[in-house]
């Protein structure tokens, strides 16, 4: 049997960061060396070691091929993102082709069969493409979607056998679309963002500096090409910094977490791999207590541990260390960040080796309401996410776009060349939180001595009699009682019959016997009244019933939706 080799983690091709025009350019250079992608199977075996060479003439094959079959420069190419050479070649291949790829999701575990094709059609709509191209055993559902949407669909293994004869490509401009974005949540009304070569290179050399590489670093990630932080962060960065990465698909992560630690084990370099919360959450939680962490795992050369894509939750980042610190993880590794589609990805980053610092801010800041002399003192503890990256520059504003100042909570906008050029043709939509290369956020937080504090989603924001609430302290309430973890609740504003906003609460209950399920609903209700001082609407649901983002984050604007409408179906409890 043969064994494979990876691709190697140093190589004698200087490094350049991400100082190209365009993402193309990036590919060629990278091609030049050794490094590569590395491809794993649920036990993190190395299935296929892709180094950039290949990839590059892969690629242009792809983009001949293309061109062959009629398509133009800005022409939309929709590609379902599994994670393998195949993606990898095609996105090159539509961008070398002078076409926008846009990545969309594979299925979840959530919803079905016609909730994915309803989410693809939804997409194709938006972005308007040529082709959608998928993994032939997506055939049956994303063929569904391009057909009921008149878009020609292509089976990728049909695509890459036909003979590639060569023609003459395009050349970009840096001022060029290079990908469409989906933000995560965009289901119903999806916004495709528009990201020019320059944007991407800009943002992808401030990855570098901001992380501060080394010549020994590797990538190990498992996160969805489909979304922003898998899609730039962790395929598009490394290829334009040269870093070799070894990927495990996201399906196998969510059956075998703890594979993703044993590949940053067998890293005998020093390690890059970024999670959100709930993938550190999830590996904290499947350690034996019975098990030595060192018995398996050697975290000791993992430099940078990357927090982002949701809220940093500092006690799950604690039971992490209190998980792994006897394997050699250090604290110190955790690099929290901040940012989203709409900036191409990093807003900000904490410098290397600073780890998760918190602050203590006090109930009435957060709601802008001063508490009553019969309720004491609340805390919550928000995370730094570092500081701006390179070129970047964040305001904390008004409603009114009044800049506020340090340590006043606002909304956060930021500008740099790395900002979207606009969503695509959806000027309304860009109009509404973009003014003057500034974008909003939508994200509440705080500047404090140059770093950058996010404290929630400002539409998430529950207000009731003029005090706001944020849905994660209610959600936190809840998880500190026995048999409740993170991800089991929403919580979410209603309007009650009387015309009153009240807080809602749905959770996933597993639990059949009524008198149990009475007693957790009445225990729930007072713990929120306890927290929060108010009265809420309390919903036990059925497990797996809460819906999520293409990156896994609880969607709470879904859930309501869905609540509302009654597709969200709770159970019957007697009052």
């Amino acid at each position: 049997m043969t064994t494979l080799d990876p691709t190697p983690t140093q190589d004698a091709l200087p490094r350049r960061f991400a100082d190209f025009a365009t993402l193309g350019e990036a590919l060629d250079y990278a091609a030049q060396g050794k490094r590569g992608l590395n491809f794993h199977d649920a036990r993190g075996a190395l299935t296929r070691a892709y180094p950039f060479a290949e990839l590059r003439r892969d690629a242009e094959a792809a983009a001949w091929r293309l061109v062959a079959a009629g398509v133009a420069p800005g022409d939309r190419i929709a590609l379902v993102a599994e994670t393998g050479p195949e993606f990898a070649a095609l996105f090159f291949g539509t961008v070398y082709a002078g076409a926008w790829p846009v990545p969309l999701p594979l299925p979840t575990s959530f919803g079905g069969r016609e909730s994915y094709i309803d989410q693809l059609s939804v997409q194709l709509a938006s972005c308007d493409p040529k082709m959608l191209i998928y993994p032939p055993e997506l055939a049956a559902m994303a063929g569904a979607a391009a057909e009921g949407r008149g878009v020609e669909g292509v089976d990728w293994s049909e695509l890459l056998a036909v003979e590639a004869v060569p023609v003459a490509l395009p050349p970009a401009k840096g001022e060029d679309i290079a990908y469409l974005q989906y933000s995560s949540g965009s289901t119903r009304f999806p916004h495709g963002v528009a990201i020019t070569h320059h944007a991407l290179l800009n943002n992808l050399a401030a990855h570098s500096h901001g992380m501060k590489l080394v010549d020994s670093d590797r990538c190990i990630s498992w996160l969805p090409w489909y979304h922003d932080m898998g899609l730039v962060g962790c395929f598009l960065s490394p290829i334009a910094n040269q870093v070799s990465t070894d990927y495990l698909k996201t399906e196998d992560f969510a059956r075998r977490p703890l594979a993703w630690l044993d590949m940053i084990s067998r890293n005998q370099g020093t390690s890059i791999s970024y999670s959100p919360t709930f993938g550190y959450d999830i590996c904290a939680r499947r350690i034996s207590s019975q098990t030595r962490a060192s018995d398996r795992f050697d975290l000791s050369r993992w430099r940078l541990a990357g927090n982002g894509a949701d809220m940093i939750r500092p006690d799950v980042m604690q039971g992490f260390v209190d998980a792994f610190a006897d394997a050699g993880f250090k604290a110190s590794a955790f690099l929290p960040s901040y940012g989203l589609a709409e900036a191409t990805l990093a807003v900000s980053i904490m410098p290397p080796g600073e780890g998760i610092r918190v602050e203590l801010v006090e109930e009435t800041q957060l709601s802008g309401v001063p508490a009553g002399q019969d309720r004491p003192q609340r805390y919550r503890a928000i995370v730094n996410c570092g500081k701006p990256v390179r070129d970047m520059k964040v305001e904390i504003r008004e409603e009114d776009g009044t800049p506020l100042p340090e340590r006043a909570i606002g909304k956060v906008w930021c500008s740099g060349p790395s900002v979207m050029v606009g969503y695509f043709r959806d000027p309304d939509a860009t109009r509404a939180c973009m003014s003057d290369g500034w974008l909003d956020t939508g994200d509440m937080g705080y500047m404090s001595d140059g770093y950058v504090y996010i404290v929630g989603r400002a539409k998430d924001m529950i207000i009731v009699n003029g005090r706001n609430h944020w849905p994660q302290d209610i959600e936190w309430a809840v998880e500190q009682l026995p048999g409740f973890k993170q991800g089991d609740i929403a919580a979410f504003a209603i309007t009650t019959p009387g015309g009153e906003e009240t807080p809602a609460v749905l959770v996933q209950c597993r639990t059949s016997d009524d008198a149990e399920r009475t007693r957790l609903r009445d225990e729930i209700r007072d713990r929120v009244r306890a927290v929060t001082g108010m009265n809420c609407v309390v919903e036990l649901i059925p497990p797996r019933t809460l819906p999520r983002t293409s990156s896994g984050k609880l969607s709470r604007a879904k859930a309501r939706n869905l609540y509302l409408s009654g597709e969200i179906k709770p159970y019957a409890i007697a009052a």
